[in-house]
């Protein structure tokens, strides 16, 4: 598919409150063998997404060091999760310190999730990616662990207010750009 054929199909799925503030654009490099082009999304004229800028407002971690230290990280822990660390030490423990040994587990896990998850969008094609969104349920999409296709269904016009209102809890588990490009379909941004 052409880029501006995508292009047009990605923009008509757009939801109306986002319609002219978010745009899609593409770089290429036709007399530069080897070298492909580059997509990126725009919110307002001012390029958000693209993984290769480092003037990006977001964050992209290097380490998951980073992750773990990030003061602006907040992970909620459940009562299941502290129930399991308790069981597991034999209730020994103190209370405070099981949230604590709780909150490091699930941190990890997650640093280790985002860290995957840049990687195979750093190598991904934004194109097959797009591609693949249009081809696929929203649902599929939402859940899935790639970052990009989260971003597109987020900004889908098929998603509605109450959907993107009851994922609050599950938003905070993803990466910073996609907490980005939720809080702009909230009207926050």
């Amino acid at each position: 598919m052409s880029w501006s054929k995508l292009k047009q199909n990605l923009e008509s799925f757009l939801a109306p409150a986002l319609d002219g503030r978010v745009e899609y654009r593409a770089t290429s490099y036709s007399y530069m063998t080897g070298k492909s082009g580059n997509c990126y999304i725009t919110v307002d004229k001012k390029n958000i997404f693209n993984m290769n800028d480092k003037t990006s407002p977001i964050r992209w971690y290097q380490t998951e060091q980073e992750i773990k230290s990030d003061p602006e990280l907040q992970i909620p822990v459940s009562p299941e999760e502290i129930e399991a660390i308790r069981k597991e030490t034999n209730g020994n423990v103190p209370e405070e310190r099981m949230k604590i040994m709780a909150r490091n587990r699930k941190v990890t896990t997650y640093a280790k999730e985002i860290l995957t998850a840049q990687t195979a969008l750093s190598k991904s094609n934004f194109t097959a990616v797009a591609t693949r969104f249009l081809a696929s349920s929203i649902e599929d999409s939402l859940e899935s662990s790639d970052i990009l296709l989260n971003i597109l269904a987020l900004m889908d016009r098929r998603v509605g207010k109450k959907r993107i209102l009851s994922m609050s809890s599950t938003i905070k588990l993803k990466h910073p750009i996609v907490q980005y490009f939720y809080e702009l379909r909230l009207g926050k941004c």
